[in-house]
């Protein structure tokens, strides 16, 4: 299993959306997340481990519009809510005014995969679709909605107009028997991007059934990646990466094992200036 793990770590290739993200710039001290463009927190899912709501719980508002610089390179849209929700004409609206102000900048739609128009596909240079079961039944309980067969053919779809990249939340205890089949079906994508679960103290029945040992061990979440690596072109988050790839540099891969993450987390919210809204 070392091995393994010390292949993955020494092999792994960033996510495209961390690309030009200031979290795998080792020099910058507080990295912030790629300039975004918001609609709200509006979704069309009701997922059990969804941060929108809870924002929405602690009063959090989310204002429509910009938030970043006035020169960024990549601009992801969107952070909270489902993009879709809102219309794909003025998604599509609003994709082209960034790009009318911007110029070539890379824009990253962060979506559940429920509605699909291959339009934004054809304008979004990376499209992050969301996938956390791999079943019918298993779709429907983690997110609300039986709509898993609609995610499906969004991905195939996607992923013969532009780069795609299957999002996935290992949930230990939740998801773990569906995440062979998560990885068989983002083999049709460019990668699969696996990212540890966050939790909020607000989600009791969710903290509940998590195995919050496992949860907080980086050593199972490396194990589940590097497994599932055999079948897809895993990715895990480029800041994370890049820190733990230091970390066993100066202390060892076996010394992973060891380290432990805070599954209980904060609210993300918005580092960046709001700037306009189209």
């Amino acid at each position: 299993m070392i091995e393994r793990i010390e292949d993955f770590l020494r092999n792994a290739k960033y996510p495209e959306h961390c690309i030009h993200c200031e979290g795998i710039d080792g020099r910058i001290e507080n990295p912030k997340h790629h300039p975004s463009y918001e609609f709200g927190t509006d979704c069309n899912l009701s997922c059990i481990f969804c941060y929108s709501k809870i924002a929405e719980m602690r009063g959090v508002v989310i204002r429509e519009g910009y938030y970043g610089e006035m020169n960024p390179k990549a601009i992801t849209i969107s952070q909270f809510g489902e993009p879709f929700y809102y219309g794909a004409e003025k998604l599509l609206s609003v994709i082209r005014g960034l790009r009318d102000i911007f110029g070539d900048v890379r824009i990253d739609i962060q979506t559940n995969g429920v509605i699909f128009d291959e339009r934004i596909c054809r304008e979004a240079d990376i499209m992050m679709i969301s996938l956390d079961a791999g079943s019918r039944e298993k779709y429907r309980r983690i997110c609300g909605r039986d709509a898993f067969e609609r995610v499906l053919r969004s991905i195939e779809m996607s992923s013969k107009l532009t780069y795609t990249s299957v999002r996935t939340i290992f949930i230990p205890g939740v998801n773990d028997d569906e995440l062979e089949r998560i990885a068989k079906i983002s083999a049709l994508a460019h990668e699969l991007f696996l990212q540890p679960v966050s939790l909020y103290r607000e989600q009791e029945d969710l903290i509940q059934s998590v195995d919050l040992e496992r949860a907080e061990s980086l050593w199972e979440y490396l194990e589940v990646a590097s497994r599932l690596s055999e079948i897809a072109d895993v990715r895990i988050p480029g800041c994370l990466l890049m820190n733990l790839r230091r970390f066993s540099e100066e202390n060892g891969v076996e010394n992973l094992r060891y380290l432990r993450r805070n599954a209980i987390g904060e609210v993300p919210k918005i580092e960046r200036e709001w700037k306009f809204v189209l």
